[in-house]
């Protein structure tokens, strides 16, 4: 009897200790969940305060605070974001961010915090971006950084967005830029494990863009260099359709159709280098045309003094390596519109090949070569070839073009802007091989012209006396001029040396082009009957 009675008592106080730890916990819990509710409220009053005291430009709304004492984490619902100079619609809403102790650094005696931000919805337009261009505060001086860290007092190691979406909404009717299912992931922020190795941090990004193409970023980054974030990562993009990019590249006189790009690099951007290698890009049936216009003509040449400015900038700078291993476009058509020419014309490149192997900015780095292929007006052959070096003293390049049996009527926009006539048949051909170096043009430029018919959709009333003699003097010309092959060709020298040493490569290319087509064609007419067809 004595030893039943001795063996249940430890029983009952066991059982009895259980229950105190289960009324404690209990309790504990209920503290925590009364406190949370308690606080929540002026919580978020204080936590939306110290947000928009540490933003400029921008306001924040908070819908909740909810605090979770037993585990020290934090979670933020319902954030909308404005843009003060224009509130509607919000630029950002963001379902809910949390922010919490990250446990596994606790063993590696370091108190650091981890966020995450659920489906966060960020919306752009033309008016968000315009302001944010005029604003005289730079976007990295708008406080983000300073209101992430108002949020929760533990410095942030690990970052994380679940399933973010990003829209960018351009004027005119033109599709949304849309990024959505992103998954982006940044460890070690805090560089709290150490490493042999020079940026110290994981970096993560993976996504959608604009539905059916993807996006892969991965590498690493030091987020505490200065002055800026080092990130050194590869980047590997899908089948993105390049028409999404239609607003963008015309407000730079580019209409731009269909058309899927795929490649890969890698990409290092930190404080002391900035190196982009595209080891690969890809580019299928696109279709792009640059347009021309009189009362554009002055923004077109501020636009190109631009780019040929920052082209010479970047021209061997020591810590900006630009390399491209290959580019490659398929299927695709080029063109030119001339909206300013009277009557307007254009020209094009179907079935367009282009393929361009080791272009740099840096001269060491060797001989970047090119080739284009194609049919002029869907008629005859193309075959182009360019070698390029990086600009030292000025341009130095080598190009060398073939036009081979365009059918003449196909180019009678050209003819009538030109030379005010009309071709019922014949065929044109075209050669020119033109090189530049230290300053000094060699090359030559000849036309070639086969079988030629004029024609005029005007009845003999209609026409002017001026008209009847030029129709008589051409036909003549192609006559006098006739090789024993029934050919007229003329051979036009292009040596000299630049009026502007300092002339960008392409628009030495660009000029010299126009030179050799428009001033070596049809040699002789403008001598002999002036261009009555021409305002």
């Amino acid at each position: 009897m004595n030893n039943g009675t001795a063996g249940a008592e430890p029983q009952k106080a066991k059982k009895a200790r259980w229950i105190w730890l289960a009324g404690a916990l209990v309790l504990l819990l209920l503290g925590s969940v009364t406190l949370s509710a308690v606080v929540d409220q002026p919580l978020r009053e204080s936590m939306e305060r110290k947000l928009n005291a540490r933003l400029k430009g921008y306001a924040v709304h908070l819908g909740g605070v909810r605090l979770h004492p037993l585990g020290f984490a934090l979670d933020l619902t319902d954030i909308v974001i404005v843009q003060e100079a224009n509130p509607e619609p919000p630029v950002a809403w963001i379902p809910k961010l949390s922010a919490s102790v990250q446990w596994r650094a606790l063993f590696l005696g370091r108190v650091v915090a981890d966020f995450l931000l659920d489906r966060p919805a960020v919306y752009l337009d033309l008016r968000h971006v315009r302001a944010e261009q005029k604003s005289q505060t730079p976007l990295r001086e708008r406080g983000w950084q300073e209101a992430l860290q108002a949020i929760y007092p533990l410095k942030i190691n690990e970052f994380k967005i679940v399933e973010g979406d990003l829209t960018y909404v351009d004027e005119g009717p033109f599709r949304p830029l849309h990024l959505s299912r992103l998954n982006f992931t940044a460890e070690n922020i805090r560089n709290i494990r150490s490493r042999e190795r020079e940026y110290p941090s994981d970096l993560y990004l993976e996504g959608l863009v604009f539905d059916t193409g993807t996006v892969r970023l991965e590498g690493n980054a030091d987020f505490l260099a200065e002055p800026h974030v080092g990130v050194k990562a590869r980047l590997d993009l899908e089948h993105v359709e390049v028409d999404y990019f239609k607003p963008i590249v015309s407000r730079y006189n580019i209409v731009l159709r269909e058309g899927t790009l795929s490649g890969a690099g890698e990409l290092e951007y930190a404080p002391r280098i900035k190196v982009v290698h595209l080891q690969k890009l890809t580019v299928e049936n696109v279709q792009l045309d640059y347009v021309h216009k009189a009362r554009t003509a002055v923004a077109e040449k501020r636009v190109a003094k631009k780019i040929v400015r920052k082209a010479q900038e970047v021209s061997n700078q020591p810590r900006l390596l630009l390399r491209a291993d290959e580019v490659r476009i398929t299927k695709s058509t080029f063109g030119f519109e001339n909206q300013a020419a009277d009557p307007p014309y254009r020209l094009y490149l179907a079935h367009a090949a282009f393929h361009l192997t080791n272009l740099s900015n840096h001269l060491s780095e060797g001989t970047a070569v090119g080739k284009l292929t194609g049919k002029l007006m869907n008629s005859g052959d193309v075959s182009t070839e360019a070698t390029f070096r990086p600009e030292t003293q000025g341009a130095d390049f080598s190009l060398a073009v073939q036009i081979e049996q365009v059918q003449m009527p196909a180019l009678n926009d050209l003819w009538r802007a030109y030379e005010g006539i009309d071709m019922a048949a014949g065929l044109f051909s075209f050669y020119t091989e033109l090189a530049v170096r230290q300053h000094r043009i060699s090359g030559y430029a000849k036309p070639v012209f086969q079988d030629l018919q004029v024609s005029d959709p005007r009845t003999e009333q209609q026409k002017g006396f001026m008209d009847k003699v030029k129709e008589k003097v051409i036909g003549g010309l192609a006559k006098v001029l006739e090789n024993p092959r029934g050919e007229v060709s003329t051979k036009t020298d292009l040596s000299g040396t630049l009026d502007d040493p300092q002339t960008s490569t392409w628009q030495i290319i660009l000029g010299l082009i126009q030179n050799a087509f428009f001033k070596a064609i049809l040699p002789g007419f403008e001598h002999e009957v002036g261009r009555p067809g021409r305002k």
